[in-house]
């Protein structure tokens, strides 16, 4: 249990894999508003949030525009997120790279709590207990815990039992909840993964945060929207998220407000790239986690999204023969395919642990990620299979011995 998350070491980051291709529906919307010349007000304007509530009353999470906020990017919303809510930030280990910088900007100590062994995205509830408890002991005062339904970086779901527990831990410390829910729409198979909300067992506890760029728009058009509960307590702590956000005036641009209405209206051409994206990400995820596995690495199944979190603890020696020791080393040997250490994701340097994206995979022109998108089976295509190859004789080539 680490007490407090350290400042990561400055290096330089990979490059972004290019995402897919922009879908020409959204790409002629943003085109019809580009004369708009004012920007989306702080927290957006009343079009963009009724959109809003339209997107999460179909998926039962009815909700008024006053209840909502959106900024441009997850990122800047969590900041104003944990400047309202005043005090130390509680994430799970390993959680998103995004999490603890906002906290770390503003001075908040941020705590972590390593997951269970069965999927990330919360903590273990006892160890989230421990680690509330000794955050106080030195004097802090934990008042966020964030934690995601459907997790990057290890691409799994909690299972609701779990969720509870962990929400019920945190509520019976006061802990604001914050639901990363970015990914519920990615789920790999639908009919067999079980999605819920924090909001739906505590609605009046739980802030839901959503960055439209993992599926509705494309991951260059900053979006992102918080839906607030309907208590007292709630409105309290979102207009104190909305001074935050009026403070340092870096609006949503009113063209990109047009197109982002359209889209969290949902027509068939956006539920249908979404559709596609689940279906291959989940092709993708699932040959990854063969691929390494295979060469003897730990790694949980994924169910959502297009990353997986590789643990290649058990091939410590022969690794280390190679002179690998430490996260960012994996990280560099492993670069083409889109790899990040478990450094940037709250674990120890020390740890051989890396996340994959099948994003990575899916081809460096506009054209093949396309083709991807639109093959009934991705797996057959020529540059999909040699990636795949490629990565399995990468791990295979780390871990035998020199001159073996």
């Amino acid at each position: 249990m680490q007490r407090t998350a350290p400042d990561p070491q400055r290096e330089p980051d990979p490059e972004p894999p290019a995402g897919l291709p922009v879908l020409p529906e959204l790409a002629a919307h943003l085109a019809a508003a580009a004369d708009r010349t004012e920007a989306e007000p702080p927290g957006g304007g009343a079009p963009l949030r009724t959109a809003a509530c339209g997107y999460w009353e179909r998926r039962g999470q009815a909700t008024t525009p006053d209840r909502v906020l959106v900024a441009p990017g997850a990122p800047a919303l969590l900041l104003a997120l944990f400047a309202a809510a005043d005090g130390t930030v509680v994430l799970p280990r390993p959680c998103s790279e995004w999490y603890a910088p906002p906290a770390r900007l503003l001075g908040r100590p941020v705590h972590l709590a390593p997951v269970p062994a069965e999927s990330g995205g919360v903590p273990d509830p006892f160890a989230l207990l421990e680690t509330v408890r000794r955050a106080r002991m030195h004097g802090d005062s934990p008042r966020v815990l964030v934690l995601s339904v459907a997790d990057d970086p290890t691409g799994t779901c909690p299972a609701p039992e779990q969720l509870h527990e962990v929400c019920e831990a945190a509520a019976e410390e006061g802990l604001w909840i914050i639901s990363d829910e970015t990914r519920r729409d990615l789920l790999h198979d639908p009919h067999d993964t079980v999605m819920l909300s924090p909001a739906e067992m505590l609605p009046g506890e739980v802030v839901v945060l959503t960055d439209l760029r993992a599926t509705l728009v494309p991951a260059s058009w900053p979006a992102a929207m918080a839906r607030f509960p309907a208590t007292d307590r709630g409105a309290v702590l979102r207009a104190a998220a909305l001074d935050a956000l009026t403070a340092v005036p870096v609006p949503v641009p009113g063209p990109l407000g047009c197109a982002v209405a359209h889209a969290l209206g949902e027509p068939d051409e956006v539920r249908t790239r979404t559709a596609a994206m689940a279906r291959v990400y989940g092709t993708l995820a699932a040959a990854l986690h063969h691929t390494v596995t295979e060469a003897g690495a730990v790694c949980r199944p994924p169910h959502s999204g297009s990353h997986l979190y590789a643990d290649l603890e058990p091939l410590r020696r022969p690794l280390a023969a190679r002179g690998i020791v430490e996260s960012r080393a994996l990280e560099r040997k492993l670069a083409p395919w889109g790899a990040r250490g478990g450094h940037r994701f709250g674990d120890a340097p020390g740890t051989l642990r890396v996340r994959l994206g099948a994003e990575a995979l899916l081809g460096a022109e506009p054209e093949l990620r396309q083709r991807v998108l639109t093959a009934p089976d991705p797996l057959e295509l020529p540059h999909l299979t040699e990636a795949l190859t490629a990565l399995s004789r990468a791990l295979a080539g780390l871990i035998t011995p020199a001159g073996g």
